[in-house]
């Protein structure tokens, strides 16, 4: 996709509003909506490190009026299908607990309120994920390097409170990811680890993109993903040795 189209900490208010503005024109004044949104949205409207993303992925209460609304701002300014989307409700991270403990973030048009998830809820929902082709781990760890920047620093002990909350247990988190926060307490220094965990994600994404080129009828689904992506490296390495 083009960065044109993508959303960032810049233009995300832009967005919301002209979607306030336009659920109020198809809905009227008497049918509030409520959006909480997950993931990397709630990352662009809370903390710096990330620059874009290209879908919102949300919690959406509201009317039938707001696919309308969402399909009106996305013709508007050129966004792709789906930019805000409920996809992620179809996920083993997802949970309505999320909406239970998000924080309000902004009101649009009298009509639409904009919450986000909560930091240690946020990173307990991206352990959950685990994803290392995306950002998921590098999002966990910026998360804790701005809060220690700004005074604040999360302790192990509040990320172990919103897992409960969220998954009952740790025994519900996949294993590679209690290994990938009990390592980042341990090391602490969380710029590196950022960086680090950065790297490793845009190369497992490229080595994913070159699998998929080769073998274009390989279902690639969330619990083959971590074979898959061994497979891919592997490919990857051959490629260019």
């Amino acid at each position: 996709m083009s960065s044109d189209s993508a959303i960032t900490k810049e233009n995300l208010n832009t967005y919301l509003k002209e979607l306030g503005r336009e659920y109020r024109k198809l809905s009227g004044k008497a049918v509030p909506a409520e959006i909480v949104l997950i993931g990397g949205a709630s990352i662009l409207a809370n903390y710096g490190f990330r620059d874009m993303t290209y879908d919102m992925d949300a919690v959406i209460f509201a009317s039938s009026a707001m696919k309308d609304a969402i399909n009106r701002v996305g013709d508007k300014f050129h966004l792709p299908d789906g930019w805000l989307n409920t996809d992620f409700t179809g996920t083993k991270s997802f949970t309505y607990k999320l909406a239970e403990f998000s924080v309000y973030y902004r009101s649009f048009s009298n009509i639409l309120t904009v919450r986000t998830v909560s930091a240690e809820y946020l990173i307990a929902m991206k352990l959950m994920a685990g994803r290392k082709y995306k950002n998921d781990l590098s999002d966990i760890v910026g998360i804790l390097w701005e809060h220690q920047k700004n005074g604040k620093p999360i302790a192990r002990e509040t990320i172990d409170k919103a897992v409960i909350a969220l998954y009952e247990n740790w025994d519900n988190i996949p294993s590679d990811s209690v290994t990938f926060i009990n390592g980042v307490y341990e090391n602490g220094d969380y710029g590196t680890l950022y960086n680090d965990s950065r790297e490793s994600e845009n190369e497992s994404r490229d080595a994913l993109l070159e699998f998929e080129e080769k073998y274009p009828d390989a279902k690639v689904k969330e619990e083959n993903i971590n074979s898959i992506l061994e497979k891919a490296k592997k490919l990857k390495d051959l490629n260019h040795q």
